[in-house]
C-alpha cells in the first residue's frame, strides 16, 4: 500500500513539475479554516485528460463563433422584479452589530477555534460562503458589509466624509492589493490565524482603519479601490447570474455576461486579481507532500507553522510573481501573433477571464470546509460565549464530519470539484474570447490573441485537478 502511495505521489509530482514549472505554478486552491481530512486518490488520469480536452475543445468551438453572435446571446436578460435601496443602511447596521458581537466572542468566548464563532464566521461563512453567494447572486456584500451603515450615521451627524471622493487616482487599486496581501499572509503564513483573540484583534484594527479611511476619502472611493473585501467581492459579483441596475431592476443573466462590458483594469487592478488567484493557489500547494519535499520537510514530522514563516512568506510572494510572469508572457505571445495592440489594454481586459477561474477554485477547494465547518459554525453561533446558551436551537446539534469522508462522499465530492474546475476554465475561455473580440474585431486576429492564454488555462486545469487529488498534510 505504501509503495503504491509513493509511486502515485512521485508520478504526479513529476507530471506537475514538467507542466509550466509546477513547483510554483499558481493554481486556485482556496484556503483556510480546516485541512482536508481525507485524501482523494481517485484515477485522475481520465480527469486530467478529459479536463484538458474540454477546455481546449471549448476554445476551438468558440474560435468559430463570431463576436456578434456571442454578444446577442450573452446580452440577453430576463427581468425578475424591482426593489429599492432603502434597507441597505439597516442591513449594514445589523451586520455591524453582529461583527461587534463576534469580536467580543473572540476575546471572551471559547479558546477552541471550532467552538468560537469568530474564526468559523470569518474563515467559513465569510471567506467561503459569501464568496459563493457573490458569484451566484451578485453583490450582496454591498449590503452586508459592516461599514456602510455606521458611515452613513457618522456623516449625517458630523461633517466628516462629506467632501466626496478625494482618493488620489494614482493610488489605483494598490491599497486594496496591500491589504489583500496582508490578509493572505495572516491566513496562510501567520502561526495562529485561528486563535480567536488574535483574529479579533486583527479584524477589529482592520475595521477601524478602513472606517477612518472611508471618512477621509469617501465611502464609495475607498470601498471601490481600497477596502480589499469590497473590491474582491465586487469583482466576483460580475460573474453572477443576477444583475441589478441603477433603477433597482433585477434581471437574470448568463454567468459571466457582466464581464463583457467591463473596462480594462489598470496595472494595480490586474495585480489585485492575480494576487487573488496566486494566494489561493499557494494555499493548496503549501499543504502538499510535493511542497514539503521541495523544502526538505518530512510531512509526517511537520515542524509547525512558526518554523515555516520564512518558507511560507517566500512561497506566497513567489507564486504571485510566477503567475504575473506566466500571464504577462501569454499576453506578449498573443500580441506577437495578433499584431498592433497595447499591452496594458490587452492585459487589463483579458485579466478579467481570471474571475471565473478564481471562483471555481474557491468553491471546489472550500467545499469540504463548508460541509463540515459550516456545521460547527451553526453550533458556535448559538452559544457564542460558551455560557450554555442556545440562541438558535443549534447549540446541541451533532456535527457530522462523515459527510465529507468515506468512499461515497469521495466519489461525489471529487466529481463535483472536478466539474467546477473544468467548468470555470471553460467559462474563462468564453470570457477571454469575448474580450479578445472587443480588442480585435477581425476574427483570425482575435483567435490568435488568446491562443497563448488558452494554453495557460489548459495547464491550470491539469494542475488544479492534480492538486485536488494529491496527498496533503498540515
Amino acid at each position: 500500500m505504501s509503495k503504491q502511495f509513493n509511486h502515485r505521489q512521485s508520478r504526479w509530482a513529476a507530471l506537475a513539475a514538467s507542466a509550466f514549472a509546477a513547483p510554483l505554478l499558481p493554481v486556485e486552491a482556496l484556503a483556510h479554516a480546516s485541512d482536508r481530512g481525507h485524501v482523494l486518490l481517485l484515477p485522475t488520469n481520465y480527469y486530467l485528460a478529459g479536463g484538458a480536452f474540454a477546455v481546449a475543445a471549448s476554445f476551438l468551438v468558440l474560435s468559430l463563433v463570431s463576436a456578434d453572435a456571442l454578444g446577442r446571446v450573452w446580452h440577453g436578460r430576463l427581468f425578475l422584479f424591482r426593489f429599492a435601496d432603502g434597507a441597505g443602511v439597516a442591513v449594514s447596521l445589523l451586520s455591524f452589530t453582529l461583527f461587534v458581537a463576534l469580536i467580543a466572542a473572540g476575546f471572551w468566548g471559547s479558546r477552541d477555534p471550532l467552538s468560537n464563532p469568530l474564526p468559523l464566521t470569518i474563515w467559513t461563512l465569510l471567506w467561503t460562503g459569501v464568496t459563493l453567494a457573490q458569484g451566484v447572486f451578485g453583490n450582496l456584500w454591498s449590503w452586508l458589509n459592516p461599514w456602510y451603515g455606521p458611515w452613513r450615521i457618522v456623516t449625517r451627524l458630523t461633517r466628516a466624509g462629506r467632501r466626496g471622493e478625494r482618493m488620489p487616482s494614482w493610488l489605483g487599486y494598490w491599497p486594496a492589493f496591500l491589504f489583500f496581501f496582508g490578509f493572505s499572509w495572516f491566513e496562510l503564513v501567520y502561526p495562529a490565524p485561528d486563535d480567536p483573540a488574535k483574529l479579533a484583534t486583527a479584524a477589529g484594527i482592520y475595521w477601524l482603519l478602513s472606517f477612518v479611511l472611508m471618512l477621509v476619502f469617501g465611502y464609495e472611493s475607498w470601498s471601490s479601490r481600497g477596502e480589499f473585501l469590497s473590491v474582491f467581492f465586487s469583482m466576483l459579483a460580475r460573474f453572477s447570474i443576477l444583475e441589478r441596475n441603477e433603477s433597482g431592476k433585477l434581471s437574470l443573466c448568463w454567468p459571466g455576461a457582466k464581464l463583457l462590458d467591463v473596462e480594462p483594469l489598470p496595472l494595480s487592478g490586474a495585480a489585485f486579481l492575480l494576487l487573488a488567484l496566486s494566494s489561493v493557489s499557494f494555499d493548496g500547494l503549501m499543504r502538499t507532500f510535493f511542497w514539503f519535499g521541495l523544502n526538505g520537510i518530512n510531512p509526517l514530522e511537520l515542524p509547525g507553522r512558526t518554523a515555516m514563516i520564512g518558507i511560507g512568506s517566500m512561497g506566497l510572494v513567489a507564486t504571485f510573481f510566477m503567475l504575473a510572469l506566466l500571464f504577462s508572457v501569454s499576453i506578449l505571445a498573443g500580441l506577437s501573433l495578433a499584431g498592433r495592440l497595447s499591452f496594458g489594454r490587452v492585459a487589463g481586459l483579458l485579466v478579467w477571464s481570471i474571475v471565473p477561474i478564481a471562483l471555481a477554485y474557491h468553491i471546489a477547494h472550500y467545499l469540504t470546509d463548508v460541509l463540515v465547518n459550516g456545521q460547527y459554525a451553526l453550533v458556535a453561533l448559538s452559544d457564542p460565549f460558551a455560557l450554555g446558551w442556545d440562541l438558535f436551537g443549534t447549540a446541541n446539534m451533532p456535527v457530522t464530519a462523515g459527510i465529507a469522508a468515506g468512499a461515497d462522499a469521495a466519489w461525489w465530492l471529487w466529481n463535483t470539484q472536478a466539474a467546477l474546475i473544468v467548468g470555470g476554465h471553460i467559462l474563462a475561455v468564453l470570457v477571454a474570447h469575448a474580450s479578445a473580440s472587443r480588442l480585435e474585431p477581425m476574427m483570425p486576429q482575435a483567435v490568435l490573441l488568446q491562443v497563448p492564454l488558452t494554453v495557460l488555462m489548459v495547464a491550470y486545469t491539469l494542475f488544479g485537478l492534480w492538486l485536488l487529488a494529491t496527498p496533503t498534510a498540515g
